[in-house]
């Protein structure tokens, strides 16, 4: 990114700033953690517990709506008065009131959230028409064969992005020129629909992004120190840890695949190309919240 593209300090979002309780819970943690070791195996092994730790509180959306659909599959009646799409659909509206209600996400987050909602609706809405996978006909909160629970599982991507943003202050050096990566991800979201009529261009797209990410380097702060690594590894595992999430969902009934409809097996690892171009209109769509920045220091491996 040049320096015309980025924006006066006084114009930038700070990723750093928490919410009121997540101040008081980092403030609660740095007591703990007082009197840790700065250096050796104990530091290195707190620091991956902090990192761990981290990474389960910028999931806690998605946890807890994956952790309600396996409730769902477990022990919710088939013969309940409300079905179970429509009781999915209501468990995640409280959970998206719950996180804004207790500051857990801010307002602004909130615009991105229904962002990815709404897109991920939209995209919903085709697949399932054109036999990519399948929902449970029960329920009346829907749109034709489409829960409204579904759109929520986008919508925990996108919170899970904009909170990690900002828990680890994530900076960028070589980052691409933001109109670029724009057009890639318009590109990729156009292919998920157009791959259906005309050429599936989801090889060339995917070259296309390791060209343009190929020199970024992601910076995270964990707790007292500062890591780097290609931003391209961190777009693979989190693909990788949606397609995870994926399998959980999937067995749970949220919906099926056609090869799932005789009986649940582990979905294809192919959806990992999918799922990893889905994070680039993910990732595009946090950086006009949080605009990538340049790291301030020289920071450690």
């Amino acid at each position: 990114m040049t320096a015309a593209e980025q924006p006066a300090d006084d114009e930038r979002p700070d990723p750093r700033r928490l919410t009121s309780v997540e101040q008081r819970i980092d403030a609660a943690a740095h007591r703990l953690l007082a009197g840790a070791p700065e250096h050796g195996a104990k530091a290195k092994l707190l620091e991956f517990l902090v990192f761990g730790a981290k990474q389960a509180w910028a999931c806690v959306f998605g946890a807890a709506l994956l952790a309600v659909i396996v409730a769902a599959r477990l022990w919710y009646p088939d013969d309940a008065w409300l079905a179970r799409n429509d009781a999915l659909t209501l468990a995640a509206i409280a959970i998206q009131i719950v996180m804004l209600a207790t500051r857990l996400e801010t307002g602004r987050e909130l615009w991105v959230i229904v962002l990815f909602h709404l897109t991920g609706t939209a995209m919903e809405l085709f697949k399932t028409d054109v036999g990519s996978w399948s929902y449970d006909g029960d329920g009346v909160l829907r749109i034709g064969a489409v829960p409204l629970f579904s759109g929520f599982m986008y919508a925990a991507v996108g919170s899970y992005m904009v909170r990690v943003y900002r828990l680890f202050d994530l900076r960028f050096t070589r980052y691409p020129r933001r109109w670029l990566t724009a057009v890639v991800a318009a590109a990729i979201y156009a292919n998920f629909f157009g791959h259906h009529f005309i050429v599936d261009f989801r090889w060339l797209l995917l070259a296309a992004v390791v060209v343009l990410w190929w020199p970024t380097m992601m910076h995270f702060r964990v707790w007292r120190r500062v890591h780097r690594m290609p931003l391209l590894v961190a777009f693979g595992l989190v693909a990788l840890f949606i397609w995870f999430a994926e399998n959980i969902a999937t067995w749970g009934g949220a919906w099926l695949y056609p090869d799932q409809l005789d009986g649940w097996h582990p979905v294809s690892a192919s959806k990992l190309v999918s799922w990893f171009l889905l994070m680039i209109i993910s990732v595009v769509l946090v950086t006009f919240v949080y605009r990538p920045r340049e790291p301030d220091a020289p920071t450690e491996r």
